[in-house]
């Protein structure tokens, strides 16, 4: 654990430096703590960049993955955006190349593409409309006149989705190794040791867990279904980081994790260290070319009009 005179020198420093560099920071919901200390912002990724694009910010430190810089890049390409530690990439995102889309596209001519947010730049710039896990429903359910909907690259939220809109859906393989490790039985489990408490998961579960859930929800959802609800006790079936958040915005609940084995540890990468690292040399940069930018950012904007 890290000292706290330490930690209270490595803030201030932060902040000085941020102020200086007319900088913001950007931290996912599943950051350690001490990133989410020293975030401007925190929440989902499509929700952290749109935030960021309606600053005066010159310099965006993104606390987060790889996909999630790129679109900040998208969303703000005035903006020089950066990330503590390049190397925090996403396995989901990892798992479909652009190559890969245009293959399923071909074999599929007529079909309008639906990504997720959780996709490479690349990616973004051969869809249809991007969608998150909390607009992916309304998304899809837009898409009436379409006879074929493909769906990428999370093989189990495409299963929730089809399941809720009663659309079959063309998916991909991909899938998030965090959310998967956590299974019925911790479920069950949870819930023998906590009989009063919700129980809600992130729609990247397994189709099993979430059959059992008492909400499926992303993780901007469940903040606000924790706030909003008069319960008392939450079992949350998502990366283990959003805890903390949890537990700030609502110091008078309880929050236990589903499963203490559900940890990204790309999202771990990230420290007070690096962010202040990042600040003073203003690296490592994560931009987009222009020609990804102008086609990913469509299916972004379909995207915002459609929800």
């Amino acid at each position: 654990m890290m000292n706290k005179k330490f930690s209270d020198e490595l803030l201030s420093k932060i902040v000085a430096l941020k102020k200086q560099r007319n900088a913001i920071i950007l931290a996912h919901n599943y950051q350690l703590p001490e990133v989410q200390d020293a975030a401007d912002f925190h929440g989902d990724s499509l929700e952290l960049s749109r935030a960021a694009a309606k600053t005066d910010a010159e310099v965006i430190v993104f606390c987060g993955v790889h996909f999630m810089a790129e679109t900040a890049s998208i969303l703000c390409p005035q903006k020089k955006v950066i990330m503590p530690d390049l190397s925090a990439g996403c396995p989901m995102a990892n798992m479909m190349s652009a190559a890969q889309l245009r293959d399923l596209k071909k074999a599929h001519p007529n079909a309008a593409v639906v990504g997720y947010v959780n996709t490479s730049a690349e990616v973004k710039a051969e869809l249809d409309v991007c969608c998150t896990s909390t607009n992916a429903v309304a998304v899809v359910n837009a898409l009436k006149d379409k006879e074929e909907i493909i769906f990428v690259p999370d093989k189990y939220l495409a299963d929730y989705v089809s399941k809720v809109t009663g659309r079959q859906l063309i998916s991909w393989n991909g899938f998030c190794p965090t959310h998967i490790k956590i299974l019925p039985e911790d479920i069950k489990r949870e819930r023998r040791f906590h009989p009063f408490a919700k129980v809600m998961v992130h729609p990247e579960c397994l189709p099993q867990v979430v059959s059992i859930a008492d909400a499926v929800l992303s993780t901007s959802r469940m903040c606000k279904f924790a706030k909003e609800s008069d319960v008392k006790e939450f079992i949350v079936g998502t990366e283990v980081g959003l805890i903390y958040r949890l537990k700030q915005d609502n110091p008078k609940k309880e929050f236990y994790p589903a499963s203490e084995r559900a940890v990204c540890p790309n999202m771990k990468r990230t420290t007070q260290e690096k962010i202040l690292w990042a600040l003073e040399e203003l690296k490592e940069e994560v931009r987009v070319s222009d020609d990804i930018r102008a086609r990913s950012k469509k299916a972004i904007d379909r995207m915002l009009e459609i929800v």
